[in-house]
């Protein structure tokens, strides 16, 4: 099964998680609600994150005059990827790491660390900024929008259901409510198991971008290397992250593994480089 079908089936999972939860928690009236709320917050976060995260690591916004040999590097891949030039952002970091933001291709902006400019070779650097413009050209910002609207929502329902619940006592609602045992168990589940469809997405999405960007570069070895080099670095450096915006990152600013590997944004570094390396031998 390919990451692009993948992702359509688990957005179709969420959507169809809020409808069945939706209907549980808060019958019909309350699940509207809840994805009007949450849209409303998460059309905030659509339009104006890219300042916010850019902001909030400090990001200094570089011309070709200062920057050329990087400019002209995500000059060439805009090209190839057939979208509009992001503009560039260096953040004053040593951890090194890289991520894309904006709300479509036409607003995007592309940011990397001291430190990765100082790790990489030129060819590994190129595969990292490949990989970025991958989740350009796929629109990724877009689809994490409405996973987390459609999460969002899930977990106002929760919210929701949980004060009404507590506060409200066990009568039923004319569309079929539940009692307050029930309701209390679906407020803890339905939130899980939205989080770990949205990781889930995330993931696909990931793999996705190191395809894309493997062709742009038209190296999958360069952008193997660079993850391998990027995944010491951030154990050896660890960044002072919100976990908020570990998804941006082309590496997660998080150690994580076992039973946490569900609940992190970005697959295991060694399957990431495994699939790159028989992309080259194909």
């Amino acid at each position: 099964m390919t990451n692009q079908i993948k992702t359509v089936l688990l957005l179709g999972a969420l959507t169809a998680l809020i409808i069945f939860f939706g209907k549980v928690l808060g019958g019909t009236r309350g699940m509207q609600i809840a994805l009007i709320l949450a849209a409303a917050m998460n059309f905030f976060s659509y339009w104006f994150s890219d300042r916010i995260v850019l902001k909030m690591y400090n990001a200094q916004e570089v011309t070709q005059q200062e920057a050329p040999d990087l400019f002209a590097m995500v000059a060439d891949l805009a090209r190839q990827a057939e979208v509009p030039m992001p503009r560039l952002y260096i953040i004053p970091e040593e951890t090194p790491n890289a991520f894309a933001t904006g709300r479509n291709p036409e607003h995007a902006a592309v940011a990397v660390t001291q430190g990765i400019l100082r790790l990489l070779t030129p060819t590994e650097l190129k595969g990292v900024l490949a990989h970025e413009m991958g989740h350009v050209r796929n629109r990724d910002i877009l689809i994490q929008s409405i996973a987390a609207t459609l999460g969002g929502a899930i977990m106002v329902l929760a919210d929701m259901a949980r004060f009404s619940a507590i506060f409200g006592g066990s009568s039923q609602d004319e569309e079929g409510g539940s009692n307050i045992f029930t309701t209390l168990l679906f407020t803890i589940l339905a939130p899980i198991a939205a989080m770990l469809i949205q990781m889930a997405i995330s993931r696909s999405r990931e793999y996705i971008a190191d395809e894309t960007g493997a062709r742009l570069c038209h190296n999958p070895e360069s952008l193997a290397r660079a993850l391998e080099k990027l995944a010491y670095g951030n154990e050896r450096i660890p960044m002072q992250a919100n976990p908020a915006t570990e998804n941006m990152f082309i590496v997660s600013p998080f150690a994580g593994g076992g039973l946490m590997s569900l609940f992190s944004t970005h697959p295991p570094i060694e399957e990431r480089i495994a699939r790159l390396r028989a992309m080259r031998a194909s």
